[in-house]
């Protein structure tokens, strides 16, 4: 991808000097054309890169400039390198481009970062799925990405879950969440997010876009996350769980929903009484349910009565003879 390219470029002209722009093209396995198109956004970054015409010529970085990295400190150094995902990288289609690109910035480091990023390497790994959640399937993960590094327009199917339809959009950024890729693209002006394995398909199309002016993906996905997260509907539910049952609850809550609760005096000194707002009112039953006779829900009265329901219906499939089941198979 171009990011690693355009580092690899600024690398060869530190470590070589000048080099003709038809070198740089070979080294790079790219056209002249797309060197002089990386020399330009070098300089737009503030790069002091310039080209030399005639026999002699070629392009140069100004005498003395050399980039940062060599400047690190041990801790620019180390966040550096754990800043990698190796998966998602692969997802990407960026795994081989990583590990060049670490490569080549491992060797621009001083002697002393550089032994310490090698063994911060051997002693940390990062791994953003959870357990058990191995993530989403995402065949159209690279073309999408592709389409988000050149600015062009897609035309995607979509599955709602209901239905599936088909949009062009302007795909702006791509983000993961929890082991979870979301693309954010522009939909007839409206910024909309899509969950990237419910995609189906992706044409490319040849159009390019502008994106909007002063938008930012970090600023816009913390602010849509915390709209969904404010708007998800929500239960408020008063239970009792045996004390010994605290890590259960964790398991099925999440420890924010317990730490935002609220405790109240219960006469047994082996249960817990609490007080929690629990996202998702038509998901609690299953939830609670999952944890047996170690939680007693209290109120409200039909989440109460929901869960006895379920319970019934899976005593009654219990206390049926197994025997049915073994018979029906022979």
């Amino acid at each position: 991808m171009r990011a690693s390219r355009l580092l690899s470029l600024l690398l060869l002209l530190q470590t070589r000097g000048g080099m003709t722009a038809a070198e740089l093209a070979e080294e790079l396995e790219v056209s002249v054309r797309t060197v002089h198109r990386d020399v330009e956004a070098l300089g737009a970054a503030g790069i002091p890169v310039y080209a030399e015409r005639g026999p002699h010529g070629g392009i140069r970085l100004i005498d003395g400039y050399r980039t940062r990295l060599t400047g690190m400190t041990t801790e620019e150094a180390d966040a550096l390198f754990l800043s990698g995902l190796p998966a998602a990288a692969a997802e990407l289609g960026l795994g081989t481009v990583v590990a060049s690109s670490r490569l080549k910035v491992l060797a621009a480091l001083p002697v002393e970062l550089r032994g310490r990023a090698t063994r911060l390497l051997e002693r940390f790994h990062l791994d953003a799925a959870g357990w058990f959640r191995p993530g989403d399937t995402v065949p159209w993960l690279a073309t999408i990405a592709e389409s988000v590094w050149e600015g062009m327009r897609i035309e995607l199917e979509y599955d709602r879950g209901d239905r599936s339809v088909r949009r062009v959009v302007d795909p702006l950024g791509i983000v993961l969440k929890a082991g979870n890729w979301y693309l954010v693209a522009a939909h007839e002006g409206q910024l909309r997010t899509y969950r990237v394995s419910r995609v189906i398909d992706v044409r490319a199309t040849d159009e390019r876009y502008l994106r909007p002016d002063g938008f930012d993906l970090s600023t816009y996905w913390t602010e849509s996350t915390a709209a969904y997260e404010r708007e998800a509907p929500r239960i408020q539910v008063t239970l009792r769980a045996r004390r010994g049952a605290s890590r259960w609850l964790e398991d099925v809550l999440d420890t924010p929903t317990l730490a935002g609760g609220t405790e109240l005096p219960d006469p047994d000194p082996a249960w817990r009484t609490l007080r929690l707002t629990l996202d998702w009112p038509r998901e609690v039953a299953g939830r609670l349910l999952a944890l047996g006779g170690a939680v007693e829900v209290l109120e409200p009265p039909e989440l109460r009565a929901e869960i006895a329901a379920l319970a019934a219906e899976a005593s009654a499939v219990y206390a049926a003879s197994p025997d049915r089941g073994s018979d029906a198979a022979v």
